[in-house]
C-alpha cells in the first residue's frame, strides 16, 4: 500500500458548532474514547479557555482519556495583533491544555486581514510566525490550520503562500488548507494543492474541506491525490452550516478504493458502530441514507437488486458492507418479488415455497395499495410472512375494546378491552395520557399474569399519517409503533378510517411480536 495518511479528526471542536449540537464534556469524552477505538491519527478536543466546558474536559482528560492510538490536540488562535505570544492569553491557556500537539488557527487571505483583523500583512504573518515559535521553545508539537486558504490563494497568493512558508520556517510540522467557506470544486483544489507542493518542497501538507458545495469528501480525496497527507473532517460530516468532510465516508474510500493505508482492517469495521453510537451521543438521527454507515446504505428494495443479489452479493453492493461494520438489509414493498419474500423469509427463519412467496408478494401489493408499508414495519410483515403459513396468534382472543376520552382536568382517557387468555375471559380498564396509551396499558395488563415478559417490552415511537388529506375527518390513517425488548426493536403498521382501530392493530402487533421475540410460541 501507499503511505499512510493522517487522520485528524475534528468532531469535538468544529463539529460542535453545527446547529442544534451541545455537548458536556463527559459527552466529549466518550467521543473521544470512541475515535480512539476508530483508529484516527489526531482528536482535536476544543479550545481550552474558550468556556468552562472546554477547561473541564481538557482537565479531565489528563486523568480519564486514556488514547490508544489517537493523540489528544488542543486548538487556538494565534496571538493578538500588537501582542507578545508569551503575554497573549489564548496561546497560555493552550499551554495550559497540555497536550503534546497544539493546532493554531491564523489568517491567511489578505482580504480577511485587512477587513477582519485590520492589522498590515506583515503583522499578520508575524502573528502567526511568533505564535508557532513560542508554542515549540515551549516544547509543544504545532499544526496550523490556514484559515480561508484557498479563497486567499485565489485573490492573492503571494500573501497565503507565504503565510504558510512563515509557519514552516517557526516549526510548524504540519501545514493546513483550509476552504473554510467550502465553495472550492475538486478540478480548483487539484491545481491549487499541486502549486502549494511545489512552491513548499519538504513541508508537510494537510487540508481541511467545508461542504457547503457538496465537495468536501472530494475535495478531501482529491487533496490527497495532489500530495496531501493529513486529511481533517468530522464523523458524520457534522459542522457548521452544511458540514465538514465526512470521516465516515473519507476513511473508507481511502483505505478500500484508493489502496492507502489508513487504519487496521478491525478498526474500519467499527466504522459503522461509531458512527452510530456518536450520533446517540449528540442526539441527532443519523441519517439512514450516509454512504458506507447509514441503516440504508446496503438495503435492498427493487425485486430485481434483491433477486440478483440472492445469487451474487456483490452484484448491487460496491464492496461487503461488513468491510465498515454494516449489514445488507432487504426491505419489501409493492416493488418486491418472490426472491425478495423468500430471502426476508429466510431471515426471519420462516421457510417459504415459491408458491408461498407469490401469495405474500400479492398481498403485500394489495395491502400496500391500501395504505400499508412494510418496508417500513418489518414487524408487521414478520407475521405477514407467519399468517401465510397457517399461523395465528395464539396469546389471546380479542372480544371487543372501547376508549372514553374526556377533556376534563382528571382523567384524560380511558380503555377497556376484553379478551380470552388461556381459556380465561378477562376484562380490564386502564387509564392513559391519551387513547393510544390507555389501550396498551389495558392490554399489557390483561397479558401480564400469562405472558409477564410483555412488561419488558417498550412502545417506543408512535407516528400518524394521513393518507387521503382531500377527505377530511373520514381519511384513512397510517399509524407506525415501534417496540423495543433491551437492543432489539421492530416496527408494525396498522391502516383504518378510524385512527384508534389503526392504531390498535400496530399496537397487538408489537406486543405479539414482542411476545415471539421473547420465546413464545416457539
Amino acid at each position: 500500500m501507499t503511505p499512510a495518511i493522517e487522520i485528524y479528526d475534528t468532531t469535538l471542536r468544529d463539529g460542535i458548532q453545527q446547529e442544534g449540537i451541545s455537548l458536556t464534556a463527559q459527552d466529549k469524552l466518550k467521543i473521544a474514547h470512541l475515535l480512539d477505538g476508530l483508529g484516527v491519527h489526531y482528536i482535536e478536543g476544543g479550545w481550552p479557555g474558550a468556556n468552562p466546558k472546554e477547561d473541564e474536559f481538557f482537565r479531565r482528560a489528563k486523568t480519564e482519556l486514556e488514547l490508544t492510538n489517537a493523540i489528544l490536540v488542543a486548538f487556538g488562535s494565534t496571538r493578538r495583533a500588537n501582542v507578545r505570544a508569551e503575554d497573549d492569553a489564548v496561546l497560555q491557556a493552550l499551554l495550559e491544555a497540555e497536550t503534546d500537539v497544539v493546532c493554531l488557527v491564523g489568517k491567511s487571505w489578505s482580504y480577511h486581514v485587512e477587513h477582519a483583523l485590520r492589522v498590515s500583512e506583515r503583522e499578520a504573518v508575524a502573528m502567526v510566525a511568533d505564535s508557532v515559535g513560542y508554542l515549540r521553545s515551549q516544547g509543544r508539537r504545532v499544526f496550523f490550520d490556514a484559515e480561508h486558504f484557498f479563497d486567499g490563494y485565489r485573490d492573492n497568493p503571494d500573501f497565503a503562500l507565504t503565510v504558510l512558508r512563515e509557519a514552516h520556517a517557526a516549526g510548524a510540522e504540519r501545514l493546513v488548507m483550509c476552504d473554510t467557506n467550502g465553495g472550492w470544486l475538486s478540478h480548483e483544489v487539484e491545481r491549487v494543492v499541486g502549486k502549494v507542493g511545489e512552491a513548499l518542497g519538504d513541508a508537510v501538507l494537510g487540508a481541511h474541506f467545508h461542504n457547503d458545495s457538496g465537495m468536501a469528501v472530494a475535495n478531501s480525496l482529491t487533496a490527497v491525490r495532489s500530495g496531501v497527507t493529513q486529511v481533517q473532517g468530522c464523523v458524520n460530516g457534522y459542522g457548521e452550516r452544511t458540514g465538514n468532510a465526512d470521516l465516515c465516508s473519507i476513511i473508507p474510500n481511502l483505505q478500500l478504493k484508493m489502496d492507502t493505508r489508513v487504519v487496521t482492517d478491525e478498526q474500519i469495521s467499527k466504522l459503522t458502530s461509531v458512527s452510530h453510537h456518536v450520533a446517540e451521543i449528540i442526539n441527532i438521527t443519523l441519517n439512514p441514507h450516509l454512504p458506507y454507515v447509514g441503516a440504508s446504505a446496503f438495503t435492498h428494495k427493487a425485486g430485481l437488486h434483491t433477486s440478483a443479489l440472492a445469487r451474487r452479493p456483490d452484484a448491487y453492493e460496491h464492496l461487503p458492507p461488513a468491510d465498515v461494520g454494516n449489514t445488507t438489509r432487504v426491505v419489501v414493498s409493492e416493488m418486491a418479488g418472490r426472491s425478495t419474500v423468500v430471502a426476508k423469509g429466510k431471515a426471519h427463519g420462516v421457510a417459504l415455497t415459491d408458491a408461498d412467496a407469490q401469495i405474500v408478494v400479492d398481498r403485500v401489493k394489495e395491502l400496500e395499495h391500501q395504505g400499508y408499508q412494510f418496508e417500513a414495519a418489518d414487524g408487521s410483515f414478520e407475521l405477514l410472512l407467519r399468517e401465510v403459513r397457517g399461523w395465528t396468534q395464539p396469546f389471546f382472543d380479542l372480544e371487543s375494546y372501547r376508549v372514553f376520552v374526556s377533556d376534563g382536568a382528571g382523567v384524560e382517557s380511558e380503555a377497556t378491552v376484553k379478551l380470552t387468555v388461556d381459556g380465561k375471559r378477562i376484562v380490564m380498564t386502564r387509564e392513559g395520557d391519551g387513547p393510544v396509551s390507555a389501550l396498551d396499558r389495558a392490554l399489557r395488563a390483561a397479558l401480564e399474569d400469562t405472558y409477564p415478559e410483555i412488561l419488558d417490552i417498550r412502545l417506543i415511537d408512535y407516528r400518524v399519517r394521513d393518507l387521503d388529506s382531500s377527505d377530511g375527518t373520514s381519511a384513512r390513517v397510517r399509524v407506525l409503533t415501534t417496540h423495543s425488548a433491551g437492543k432489539d426493536r421492530w416496527s408494525t403498521v396498522g391502516v383504518h378510517q378510524n385512527i384508534i382501530n389503526a392504531s390498535w392493530q400496530a399496537v397487538v402487533e408489537g406486543l405479539v411480536l414482542g411476545l415471539l421475540r421473547a420465546g413464545y410460541d416457539e
